[in-house]
This record gives structure tokens, C-alpha cells and sequence, in this order.
């Protein structure tokens, strides 16, 4: 069986790369091959470019989002006793963690104003969460010799058009009332904060949160010994902690990992992938239906030589597995060539950034990361559209007789 298989490669690839009695063969060949290469390189650079997205934005949250977050399963705050306490420093692998106080406040800047969400946090926030990483302008500090300070996510910094040079204009937070009683009543308490650094996640966060201290948080809010969550950093195990806290916790909050955090966007995004890959792939599929033309010319072409090799004891089955070798044989040259080419592509966008990104984002350029698994897809997809189109020619050379008569 072996040997028959053989036999049958090597005089598709002889029929491939020989001498055809029709030039237009060749061109029809060669256009095929072009075609899988650019449809080959097209679907390994936009895996590739979702992968650099993906490798980006969780860097990002790396730096916004904590290791493992608790917040309470019902309502928006938790009262945190001594007793809480206790319990949570006595779970094992907990590096750090930070209280936070959210609230959704409104936001004025000069002429502008916009609603949003007040995060209050306390020293430890840095150390938790590596904010300083995040930072796009200015430096973080949320109190100054006194001075209340605040960081904008840079979505919101631009709605309220903050200037952090400018060291007297200051965003002015409200917190709303749960009872109104007036038009401007509804205004619990009011602070100004002067904006000392802009941060960029490249999510959610960046359009709607203003960081400030914990203490100022909870002179807005009225809150006290009341949080709604802890962040919290490992000291490497984060499974083994995430089951702690549910052991200890998980009646009375929610506790999710990184992943979890963002789970929504990140499925979003690889939905986003692989409808793209979809995309390529049908194109992919339409382009590969010249190697129909292709192979059924070398059929004819090849009609004298195929009829003797059945009158000499070639069966039907193997006359097929030299037509889909054919085939397989130009998806393999369009592949390994389209491969090179996503290479070459690749090299120049890491090094040179060719495709660039419109300013207000974080890189300049595209990001763009090779990852094995994707050449195993794509060199699957290949093949496997190699092969579906070369059967119909490769059931038009089975019915050729093994006797032709001449003319």
C-alpha cells in the first residue's frame, strides 16, 4: 500500500514540475500557487494580529486588574469587622491587597462635565496592581503635601479635556444622593482634586474611572468601615488562593481571576478572530478553485499517460491518488511560500512598525505575535482545501479508459 502511495507521489510531482504540452498549463499553476500564498500568508497575519492584540490588552489589564478580586455577591458594598479581617490574613499565599471604594460620581473640568465612577484606593493599590506601568502622562500620586490628587483613565480625561500641566484648574467630584430633595440637593458631597497623571488599560476603565485616595472616597460616599472590594496579589499561586478565598468566602462574594475579569471582552475578541479566519478562509477556498482548472488541464494533458499507466495494471484508485497528490503537491508550494511571506511581513512589522496605528493609542503600530499553534490551523486549512478541490479531477482522470484510440 505503501509503495502504491509512493509510486503515486512521485509521478504527481513529476507531471507538476515536468515539461506540459500547453504553456497556459503552467500560468494556470502558477496563478493557483500565488493565490494560496497570499490566502495562506493572509490568515497566519490576522491570527497573528489578534494574537498581538490579545498579548496587548492583557498586559494592560495585568497592570489594572488585579491577580484575584473580591467583590460582594449581593449589593454594591460590604461592612468589613475585625473578625473579616482576621480571617482573610490568615489565608495562606496572599502577597498583598487593596481596599477599594467605587461610586458613581459626576465629573467637571473647566467648561466640561460627564458622568463616571470614582475608585478610591489605598497605599497599597501600586503594589497590587503595578498602576505606575499604565501611566501615560504625568505621575501617579494621590496626595501631594495635602493636596488631594486624582488620576483619569485617558478616555475620560479627554471627555473633560484635563490639561495636567496646568496646576489650578481642578476636576470637581459629586456624589449623588439616594434621596432627592432639589435640583442641586441631589448633590451629596462635592471635592475638588487636581489631576496628576492620565492612565491607559485599553479598556472599559480608561472612558469612566477617576482614581483618588480611600480616605477621600469615603468622605464623599459617607462610608466608613464599607467597601466595594479587595484586590488582591499573590505570591504566585493564584489558583490556590482563588480556592482559599471561595473556601473562606465564597458564600457571601464573588471572587474571579484575572481572566474572569475580563472574560467578556477576551471571548469577544476571539470571536472577532476567528470570524476573520472564517473570512480568509472562504476567500481562501473561491481563489483555490483554479487548481480545478489547473489539475483538469494536466488531466488532459496528461490523458495518453494516464491510459497507458492503466493498461500496464494502474487501478482506478491509484490513477485518483496521483490527480489529488497533484493537488496536495501545489497547496504544499503555496503554503511554504505563503508561510515565508507572513515571515518576511512579520520581521518587517516588528522591526520597521510599516502599518500604523491612529495616535491616542498606546503603541504606534500594529502588534503582531507568531504562535505555532496557528501555522498547525492554517497548514491543516491548506491541505484540506488542496484536497476537496482536487477531487473532482481526480474522479474526470479515473474515467479515462485504459485503451484510447489514436486518431
Amino acid at each position: 500500500m505503501f509503495a502504491l502511495m509512493n509510486i503515486s507521489f512521485k509521478i504527481a510531482r513529476r507531471y507538476l514540475f515536468g515539461k506540459k504540452s500547453v504553456n497556459a498549463i503552467n500560468i494556470i499553476t502558477g496563478i493557483s500557487v500565488l493565490g494560496i500564498s497570499i490566502g495562506t500568508a493572509a490568515l497566519i497575519l490576522i491570527l497573528s494580529v489578534f494574537n498581538g492584540f490579545e498579548a496587548l490588552l492583557q498586559k494592560s489589564f495585568n497592570a489594572f486588574n488585579p491577580e484575584i478580586k473580591m467583590i460582594p455577591a449581593k449589593g454594591k458594598f460590604f461592612k468589613a469587622d475585625s473578625t473579616f479581617w482576621e480571617k482573610l490574613n490568615k489565608i495562606k499565599g496572599i502577597d498583598a491587597y487593596s481596599k477599594i471604594l467605587e461610586e458613581i460620581a459626576y465629573f467637571e473640568y473647566d467648561d466640561n462635565s460627564t458622568v463616571g465612577i470614582i475608585k478610591g484606593v489605598d497605599d497599597n493599590y501600586n503594589t497590587v496592581n503595578n498602576i505606575d506601568s499604565t501611566i501615560v502622562e504625568g505621575r501617579y500620586v494621590l496626595n501631594k503635601k495635602g493636596v488631594e490628587m486624582a488620576v483619569p483613565g485617558i478616555g475620560l480625561a479627554t471627555k473633560l479635556g484635563v490639561n495636567i500641566t496646568d496646576k489650578l484648574t481642578p476636576v470637581v467630584v459629586y456624589i449623588l444622593k439616594t434621596k432627592k430633595s432639589g435640583l442641586m440637593d441631589n448633590f451629596y458631597k462635592k471635592r475638588d482634586v487636581l489631576p496628576a497623571a492620565k492612565f491607559a488599560s485599553q479598556s472599559e476603565a480608561d472612558m469612566r474611572y477617576l482614581i483618588v485616595s480611600l480616605e477621600l472616597a469615603k468622605y464623599l460616599t459617607g462610608k466608613k468601615d464599607e467597601y466595594s472590594g479587595l484586590e488582591i496579589k499573590t505570591n504566585g499561586d493564584v489558583s490556590a488562593v482563588h480556592q482559599r478565598l471561595n473556601e473562606a468566602f465564597g458564600e457571601k462574594f464573588v471572587i474571579k481571576n484575572r481572566y474572569e475579569q475580563n472574560e467578556e471582552l477576551l471571548k469577544i475578541m476571539n470571536l472577532e478572530k476567528w470570524i476573520s479566519y472564517a473570512i480568509v478562509f472562504l476567500t481562501l477556498f473561491l481563489v483555490a478553485f483554479n487548481m480545478i482548472g489547473s489539475l483538469w488541464m494536466i488531466v488532459l494533458d496528461k490523458k495518453k499517460d494516464l491510459s497507458i499507466l492503466q493498461s500496464m495494471g494502474a487501478t482506478k484508485k491509484m490513477i485518483k491518488s496521483i490527480i489529488v497528490f497533484e493537488g496536495l503537491l501545489i497547496a504544499v508550494i503555496g503554503l511554504i511560500a505563503g508561510t515565508i511571506l507572513a515571515l518576511i511581513f512579520y520581521y518587517i512589522q516588528t522591526e520597521y512598525g510599516i502599518i500604523g496605528i491612529p495616535d491616542g493609542f498606546i503603541i504606534d503600530a500594529y502588534p503582531i505575535k507568531l504562535r505555532f499553534f496557528d501555522f498547525i490551523i492554517v497548514s491543516i486549512t491548506v491541505l484540506f482545501i488542496g484536497f476537496i478541490v482536487s477531487i473532482l479531477p481526480a474522479y474526470r482522470a479515473a474515467k479515462i479508459p485504459a485503451f484510447i484510440r489514436e486518431e
